[in-house]
């Protein structure tokens, strides 16, 4: 018995299917996610989903963030941005971080609204450059 998911950006529908089970990077830890799941929102940080079938991952995408929505028979994952993980750019991921490390270092830390977003936005970068693929991170 499958459980129904959906990807979901901004722009458009990624994926919906049913698969055998999902693990998504939410902000507490990653769940898996297997039909009959008890029903859930959670939010998301900056990580990898991964599509199983038959015990095999079959897809990865990077999310940065967002939320999942689940039911015993439904998964919705609801993204800020996401792209597949054999589609990152590990020079674009690493200046990612460099951005996010100035905008860190920048920021008023007494200011608790503008450092919660900077260090998420740093966290995220972070969680894009550690999901590329070994092999492609040493091709820059």
């Amino acid at each position: 018995m499958p459980i129904a998911l959906e990807i979901i950006s901004p722009e458009k529908l990624l994926l919906a299917r049913d698969v055998d089970m999902v693990v998504l990077p939410g902000t507490e830890g990653d769940l898996g996610i297997l039909p009959g799941h008890s029903k859930l929102i959670t939010g998301l940080r900056g990580g990898l989903v991964d599509i199983y079938e038959k015990n095999t991952i079959t897809d990865r995408f990077f999310v940065s963030g967002g939320f999942a929505e689940i039911t015993e028979t439904h998964c919705a994952v609801l993204a800020d941005a996401i792209i597949r993980q054999a589609d990152l750019d590990p020079a674009a991921a690493r200046a990612a971080v460099s951005e996010a490390q100035a905008a860190y270092d920048a920021v008023d830390m007494m200011d608790r609204d503008a450092y919660r977003e900077v260090s998420d936005r740093l966290i995220s970068a972070q969680a894009m450059v550690d999901s590329i693929s070994p092999q492609r991170a040493d091709k820059v």
